[in-house]
Protein backbone atom coordinates (compact mmCIF):
# COMPACT_ATOMS: atom_id res chain seq x y z
CA UNK A 1 0.00 0.00 0.00
CA UNK A 2 1.41 3.40 -1.02
CA UNK A 3 1.06 6.80 0.61
CA UNK A 4 -1.85 7.74 -1.65
CA UNK A 5 -3.87 4.71 -0.62
CA UNK A 6 -2.80 5.01 3.02
CA UNK A 7 -4.00 8.63 3.37
CA UNK A 8 -6.91 8.40 0.96
CA UNK A 9 -5.65 10.58 -1.91
CA UNK A 10 -7.85 10.27 -4.97
CA UNK A 11 -5.69 12.37 -7.29
CA UNK A 12 -2.02 12.98 -7.82
CA UNK A 13 -0.91 15.50 -5.23
CA UNK A 14 2.88 15.36 -5.05
CA UNK A 15 3.19 18.41 -2.80
CA UNK A 16 0.88 17.00 -0.12
CA UNK A 17 2.47 13.55 -0.30
CA UNK A 18 5.95 15.04 0.05
CA UNK A 19 4.91 17.15 3.05
CA UNK A 20 3.30 14.16 4.81
CA UNK A 21 6.33 11.98 4.05
CA UNK A 22 8.64 14.58 5.65
CA UNK A 23 6.39 14.81 8.73
CA UNK A 24 6.29 11.03 9.11
CA UNK A 25 10.05 10.71 8.68
CA UNK A 26 10.85 13.38 11.25
CA UNK A 27 8.28 12.06 13.73
CA UNK A 28 9.45 8.46 13.48
CA UNK A 29 13.15 9.32 13.65
CA UNK A 30 13.17 11.42 16.82
CA UNK A 31 10.45 9.53 18.65
CA UNK A 32 12.08 6.20 17.82
CA UNK A 33 15.48 7.56 18.86
CA UNK A 34 14.15 8.56 22.28
CA UNK A 35 12.21 5.31 22.85
CA UNK A 36 15.01 3.00 21.68
CA UNK A 37 17.55 4.90 23.81
CA UNK A 38 15.38 4.32 26.90
CA UNK A 39 14.81 0.65 26.06
CA UNK A 40 18.52 0.01 25.51
CA UNK A 41 19.41 1.77 28.76
CA UNK A 42 16.91 -0.32 30.74
CA UNK A 43 17.97 -3.58 29.06
CA UNK A 44 21.70 -2.90 29.37
CA UNK A 45 21.23 -2.09 33.05
CA UNK A 46 19.03 -5.07 33.82
CA UNK A 47 21.40 -7.61 32.25
CA UNK A 48 24.05 -6.57 34.77
CA UNK A 49 21.86 -8.17 37.44
CA UNK A 50 22.56 -11.69 38.62
CA UNK A 51 19.80 -14.27 38.89
CA UNK A 52 20.65 -16.20 42.04
CA UNK A 53 18.88 -19.51 42.76
CA UNK A 54 18.53 -20.96 46.25
CA UNK A 55 17.56 -24.32 47.69
CA UNK A 56 16.69 -24.40 51.39
CA UNK A 57 18.45 -21.07 51.83
CA UNK A 58 21.70 -22.18 50.16
CA UNK A 59 22.72 -20.71 46.82
CA UNK A 60 23.02 -23.35 44.09
CA UNK A 61 23.94 -23.25 40.42
CA UNK A 62 21.80 -25.70 38.52
CA UNK A 63 19.53 -25.61 35.45
CA UNK A 64 17.54 -22.51 36.47
CA UNK A 65 20.72 -20.56 37.19
CA UNK A 66 22.11 -21.41 33.73
CA UNK A 67 18.74 -20.71 32.11
CA UNK A 68 18.48 -17.10 33.31
CA UNK A 69 22.15 -16.11 33.45
CA UNK A 70 23.64 -17.76 30.36
CA UNK A 71 21.30 -19.33 27.78
CA UNK A 72 17.49 -19.14 27.98
CA UNK A 73 17.15 -21.01 24.67
CA UNK A 74 19.33 -22.50 21.96
CA UNK A 75 19.14 -19.38 19.76
CA UNK A 76 19.75 -16.63 22.30
CA UNK A 77 22.10 -15.83 25.13
CA UNK A 78 20.75 -14.08 28.21
CA UNK A 79 21.67 -10.58 26.95
CA UNK A 80 19.84 -11.05 23.65
CA UNK A 81 16.87 -12.62 25.39
CA UNK A 82 16.43 -9.78 27.89
CA UNK A 83 16.87 -7.10 25.23
CA UNK A 84 13.98 -8.68 23.34
CA UNK A 85 12.03 -9.12 26.57
CA UNK A 86 12.45 -5.47 27.66
CA UNK A 87 11.52 -4.16 24.20
CA UNK A 88 8.31 -6.18 24.22
CA UNK A 89 7.49 -5.34 27.84
CA UNK A 90 8.08 -1.60 27.48
CA UNK A 91 6.50 -1.06 24.06
CA UNK A 92 3.45 -3.27 24.53
CA UNK A 93 3.14 -3.03 28.32
CA UNK A 94 3.15 -6.82 28.60
CA UNK A 95 5.26 -9.78 27.59
CA UNK A 96 4.52 -13.49 27.44
CA UNK A 97 7.34 -15.99 27.99
CA UNK A 98 6.63 -19.67 27.37
CA UNK A 99 8.71 -22.73 28.20
CA UNK A 100 9.23 -25.43 25.61
CA UNK A 101 11.59 -28.36 26.27
CA UNK A 102 12.92 -26.58 29.38
CA UNK A 103 13.85 -23.49 27.37
CA UNK A 104 12.38 -19.98 27.48
CA UNK A 105 11.00 -18.06 24.50
CA UNK A 106 9.48 -14.58 24.16
CA UNK A 107 6.14 -14.73 22.34
CA UNK A 108 5.67 -12.31 19.45
CA UNK A 109 1.88 -12.42 19.74
CA UNK A 110 -0.86 -14.28 21.62
CA UNK A 111 -4.51 -14.16 22.60
CA UNK A 112 -5.59 -14.26 26.22
CA UNK A 113 -8.90 -15.39 27.67
CA UNK A 114 -9.18 -13.89 31.14
CA UNK A 115 -11.30 -15.87 33.59
CA UNK A 116 -12.45 -14.74 37.02
CA UNK A 117 -12.46 -18.00 39.00
CA UNK A 118 -10.23 -20.18 36.84
CA UNK A 119 -6.79 -19.94 35.25
CA UNK A 120 -6.43 -17.63 32.27
CA UNK A 121 -5.96 -19.31 28.90
CA UNK A 122 -3.35 -18.31 26.30
CA UNK A 123 -3.91 -19.34 22.70
CA UNK A 124 -2.53 -18.59 19.20
CA UNK A 125 0.95 -18.13 20.66
CA UNK A 126 3.43 -17.16 17.93
CA UNK A 127 7.22 -17.34 18.29
CA UNK A 128 9.36 -16.13 15.37
CA UNK A 129 6.45 -16.56 12.91
CA UNK A 130 5.84 -20.10 14.19
CA UNK A 131 2.46 -20.68 15.83
CA UNK A 132 2.46 -23.21 18.62
CA UNK A 133 -0.10 -25.95 18.24
CA UNK A 134 -1.49 -25.80 21.76
CA UNK A 135 -2.96 -23.46 24.35
CA UNK A 136 -1.47 -22.73 27.77
CA UNK A 137 -2.90 -22.26 31.24
CA UNK A 138 -1.78 -19.34 33.40
CA UNK A 139 0.40 -21.62 35.52
CA UNK A 140 2.30 -22.82 32.42
CA UNK A 141 3.57 -19.43 31.25
CA UNK A 142 5.23 -16.28 32.54
CA UNK A 143 2.97 -13.31 31.84
CA UNK A 144 4.52 -9.96 32.75
CA UNK A 145 2.42 -6.78 32.77
CA UNK A 146 4.15 -3.48 33.45
CA UNK A 147 1.52 -0.73 33.81
CA UNK A 148 -2.18 -0.19 33.47
CA UNK A 149 -1.74 1.77 30.23
CA UNK A 150 0.63 1.26 27.34
CA UNK A 151 3.37 3.85 27.69
CA UNK A 152 3.86 3.87 23.91
CA UNK A 153 0.22 4.88 23.40
CA UNK A 154 0.70 7.79 25.79
CA UNK A 155 3.87 8.84 23.96
CA UNK A 156 2.13 8.54 20.59
CA UNK A 157 -0.70 10.76 21.82
CA UNK A 158 1.75 13.39 23.02
CA UNK A 159 3.77 13.17 19.83
CA UNK A 160 0.77 13.55 17.52
CA UNK A 161 0.97 17.29 18.12
CA UNK A 162 4.62 17.68 19.09
CA UNK A 163 5.78 15.87 15.94
CA UNK A 164 4.00 18.45 13.78
CA UNK A 165 5.62 21.24 15.78
CA UNK A 166 9.05 19.70 15.19
CA UNK A 167 8.42 19.25 11.47
CA UNK A 168 7.23 22.84 11.16
CA UNK A 169 10.28 24.09 13.04
CA UNK A 170 12.64 22.16 10.75
CA UNK A 171 10.87 23.41 7.62
CA UNK A 172 10.97 26.99 8.93
CA UNK A 173 14.68 26.59 9.70
CA UNK A 174 15.31 25.48 6.11
CA UNK A 175 13.27 28.33 4.61
CA UNK A 176 14.71 31.04 6.84
CA UNK A 177 18.30 29.99 6.09
CA UNK A 178 17.86 29.44 2.35
CA UNK A 179 19.59 31.85 -0.03
CA UNK A 180 17.28 34.47 -1.58
CA UNK A 181 18.27 36.77 -4.43
CA UNK A 182 16.81 39.30 -6.88
CA UNK A 183 17.63 39.43 -10.60
CA UNK A 184 16.83 42.81 -12.16
CA UNK A 185 16.56 43.41 -15.90
CA UNK A 186 16.35 46.70 -17.77
CA UNK A 187 13.79 47.41 -20.49
CA UNK A 188 10.56 45.74 -21.45
CA UNK A 189 10.55 42.02 -22.25
CA UNK A 190 8.10 39.81 -24.02
CA UNK A 191 5.40 38.41 -21.71
CA UNK A 192 4.36 35.60 -23.99
CA UNK A 193 4.16 32.28 -22.21
CA UNK A 194 6.75 30.61 -24.42
CA UNK A 195 9.25 33.47 -24.15
CA UNK A 196 8.73 33.76 -20.39
CA UNK A 197 9.30 30.02 -19.88
CA UNK A 198 12.51 30.09 -21.94
CA UNK A 199 13.93 32.94 -19.85
CA UNK A 200 12.88 31.20 -16.64
CA UNK A 201 14.50 27.90 -17.64
CA UNK A 202 17.71 29.67 -18.61
CA UNK A 203 17.92 31.59 -15.34
CA UNK A 204 17.12 28.56 -13.18
CA UNK A 205 19.74 26.46 -14.95
CA UNK A 206 22.43 29.08 -14.51
CA UNK A 207 21.45 29.98 -10.94
CA UNK A 208 21.26 26.33 -9.82
CA UNK A 209 24.82 25.62 -10.97
CA UNK A 210 25.97 28.83 -9.29
CA UNK A 211 24.23 28.32 -5.92
CA UNK A 212 24.87 24.61 -5.51
CA UNK A 213 28.52 24.58 -6.58
CA UNK A 214 30.88 23.24 -3.91
CA UNK A 215 33.91 25.03 -5.35
CA UNK A 216 34.34 28.38 -7.05
CA UNK A 217 31.55 29.30 -9.48
CA UNK A 218 30.82 32.15 -11.92
CA UNK A 219 27.36 33.55 -12.73
CA UNK A 220 27.28 35.00 -16.28
CA UNK A 221 25.08 38.11 -16.49
CA UNK A 222 24.05 40.15 -19.51
CA UNK A 223 24.59 43.92 -19.55
CA UNK A 224 20.95 44.53 -18.70
CA UNK A 225 20.84 42.15 -15.68
CA UNK A 226 21.74 42.87 -12.03
CA UNK A 227 22.09 40.20 -9.31
CA UNK A 228 21.40 41.14 -5.67
CA UNK A 229 21.19 38.84 -2.62
CA UNK A 230 18.43 39.42 -0.06
CA UNK A 231 19.58 39.50 3.54
CA UNK A 232 17.93 36.73 5.58
CA UNK A 233 17.54 36.53 9.34
CA UNK A 234 17.97 32.80 9.67
CA UNK A 235 16.77 30.65 12.54
CA UNK A 236 19.48 28.78 14.46
CA UNK A 237 19.52 25.01 14.83
CA UNK A 238 19.29 25.47 18.62
CA UNK A 239 15.58 26.25 18.19
CA UNK A 240 15.04 22.84 16.58
CA UNK A 241 17.24 21.17 19.20
CA UNK A 242 15.12 22.65 21.98
CA UNK A 243 12.04 20.84 20.62
CA UNK A 244 14.01 17.59 20.29
CA UNK A 245 15.11 17.99 23.92
CA UNK A 246 11.48 18.42 24.94
CA UNK A 247 10.59 15.16 23.19
CA UNK A 248 13.40 13.31 24.98
CA UNK A 249 12.24 14.81 28.30
CA UNK A 250 8.68 13.58 27.77
CA UNK A 251 9.77 10.07 26.80
CA UNK A 252 12.26 9.73 29.67
CA UNK A 253 9.54 10.91 32.07
CA UNK A 254 7.26 8.14 30.84
CA UNK A 255 9.93 5.52 31.50
CA UNK A 256 10.92 7.00 34.90
CA UNK A 257 14.45 7.65 33.64
CA UNK A 258 16.25 10.86 34.71
CA UNK A 259 16.63 12.92 31.55
CA UNK A 260 20.26 13.65 32.36
CA UNK A 261 21.14 9.97 31.85
CA UNK A 262 19.60 10.02 28.37
CA UNK A 263 21.38 13.22 27.35
CA UNK A 264 24.70 12.33 28.97
CA UNK A 265 24.72 15.17 31.50
CA UNK A 266 27.56 14.85 34.01
CA UNK A 267 25.92 16.86 36.80
CA UNK A 268 24.91 14.68 39.77
CA UNK A 269 25.40 11.43 37.86
CA UNK A 270 25.38 9.40 41.07
CA UNK A 271 22.06 10.84 42.22
CA UNK A 272 20.47 10.34 38.81
CA UNK A 273 21.72 6.75 38.69
CA UNK A 274 20.28 6.00 42.13
CA UNK A 275 16.89 7.38 41.08
CA UNK A 276 17.00 5.37 37.87
CA UNK A 277 17.74 2.15 39.74
CA UNK A 278 15.11 2.80 42.41
CA UNK A 279 12.17 3.93 40.26
CA UNK A 280 12.81 2.14 36.97
CA UNK A 281 15.04 -0.94 37.31
CA UNK A 282 14.03 -2.23 40.76
CA UNK A 283 10.28 -2.39 39.94
CA UNK A 284 11.01 -4.37 36.76
CA UNK A 285 13.36 -6.71 38.65
CA UNK A 286 10.71 -7.23 41.33
CA UNK A 287 8.09 -7.91 38.66
CA UNK A 288 10.35 -10.56 37.13
CA UNK A 289 11.22 -12.09 40.47
CA UNK A 290 7.62 -12.36 41.68
CA UNK A 291 6.31 -13.93 38.49
CA UNK A 292 9.16 -16.44 38.24
CA UNK A 293 8.90 -17.49 41.88
CA UNK A 294 5.15 -18.04 41.77
CA UNK A 295 5.37 -20.15 38.60
CA UNK A 296 8.69 -21.99 38.93
CA UNK A 297 8.37 -22.92 42.60
CA UNK A 298 5.54 -24.22 44.74
CA UNK A 299 4.29 -22.44 47.84
CA UNK A 300 5.95 -25.00 50.12
CA UNK A 301 9.28 -24.70 48.29
CA UNK A 302 9.22 -20.91 48.53
CA UNK A 303 8.38 -20.93 52.23
CA UNK A 304 11.29 -23.32 52.77
CA UNK A 305 13.58 -20.74 51.08
CA UNK A 306 13.83 -22.42 47.68
CA UNK A 307 13.47 -19.50 45.30
CA UNK A 308 15.07 -17.17 42.74
CA UNK A 309 16.44 -13.76 43.66
CA UNK A 310 17.49 -11.04 41.22
CA UNK A 311 20.56 -9.37 42.68
CA UNK A 312 20.77 -5.77 41.45
CA UNK A 313 23.61 -4.79 43.78
CA UNK A 314 26.21 -5.31 41.04
CA UNK A 315 24.52 -2.99 38.54
CA UNK A 316 26.17 0.13 39.88
CA UNK A 317 29.94 0.06 39.55
CA UNK A 318 31.81 1.01 42.70
CA UNK A 319 35.58 1.12 43.09
CA UNK A 320 36.52 -1.82 45.40
CA UNK A 321 39.09 0.37 47.14
CA UNK A 322 36.33 2.78 48.17
CA UNK A 323 34.35 -0.15 49.58
CA UNK A 324 37.18 -1.39 51.80
CA UNK A 325 35.96 0.36 54.95
CA UNK A 326 32.35 -0.71 54.41
CA UNK A 327 33.36 -4.32 53.75
CA UNK A 328 35.32 -4.39 57.00
CA UNK A 329 32.28 -3.13 58.92
CA UNK A 330 30.02 -5.69 57.24
CA UNK A 331 32.40 -8.45 58.28
CA UNK A 332 33.18 -7.28 61.82
CA UNK A 333 29.53 -6.65 62.69
CA UNK A 334 28.44 -10.12 61.63
CA UNK A 335 26.28 -8.76 58.80
CA UNK A 336 28.33 -10.42 56.01
CA UNK A 337 30.51 -13.49 55.75
CA UNK A 338 33.72 -13.45 53.71
CA UNK A 339 31.84 -14.99 50.79
CA UNK A 340 29.05 -12.41 51.11
CA UNK A 341 31.64 -9.69 50.72
CA UNK A 342 33.20 -11.45 47.73
CA UNK A 343 29.81 -11.71 46.02
CA UNK A 344 29.29 -8.01 46.64
CA UNK A 345 32.48 -7.39 44.65
CA UNK A 346 31.40 -9.76 41.89
CA UNK A 347 33.99 -12.37 42.83
CA UNK A 348 33.56 -16.13 43.13
CA UNK A 349 32.99 -17.41 46.69
CA UNK A 350 35.70 -19.45 48.42
CA UNK A 351 34.95 -23.15 48.73
CA UNK A 352 35.85 -23.28 52.42
CA UNK A 353 33.58 -23.67 55.43
CA UNK A 354 35.08 -20.73 57.34
CA UNK A 355 34.32 -18.39 54.39
CA UNK A 356 30.59 -18.82 55.03
CA UNK A 357 30.83 -18.29 58.77
CA UNK A 358 29.94 -15.03 60.49
CA UNK A 359 32.25 -13.15 62.84
CA UNK A 360 31.85 -10.30 65.27
CA UNK A 361 34.53 -8.25 67.00
CA UNK A 362 34.83 -7.93 70.75
CA UNK A 363 33.90 -4.26 70.46
CA UNK A 364 30.27 -5.34 70.09
CA UNK A 365 28.39 -6.72 73.05
CA UNK A 366 24.86 -6.97 74.34
CA UNK A 367 23.32 -3.84 75.87
CA UNK A 368 22.52 -5.57 79.14
CA UNK A 369 26.16 -6.62 79.50
CA UNK A 370 27.30 -3.08 78.72
CA UNK A 371 25.05 -1.66 81.44
CA UNK A 372 26.60 -4.10 83.93
CA UNK A 373 30.10 -2.99 83.02
CA UNK A 374 30.74 -5.86 80.62
CA UNK A 375 30.37 -8.59 83.25
CA UNK A 376 28.68 -11.89 82.46
CA UNK A 377 25.25 -12.62 83.83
Amino acid sequence: MGLKELFGFTSTDDANIKEIWVDLGVEYHYKNLAIQTCINLIANTLIRSKFRTYESGQEVKKHNHYLFNVQPNQNQNSSEFFHEFISKLVLENECLVVMQDRQLYVADSFNITELALYENRYSDVVIKEYQLGRSFNESEVFHFRLNNDRIKSVIDSMYSSYGKLLSSSINYYKRSNALRAKLKGAGAQSQKTEDHKKREDMFYEQMERFMTAENAAVLPLQNSLTYEEIESKGQTSRDVRAIVDDIIDFVSMGFHIPKGLIKGDLADVEGQTDNFLMFCIEPIAELLEDEINRKFYTKDEYLKRTYLHIDTSLIKYVDPVKLASALEKFLSSGTHSVNDNRRMLGKEPINEGWADEYFITKNYEEVKKFLKGGEDE
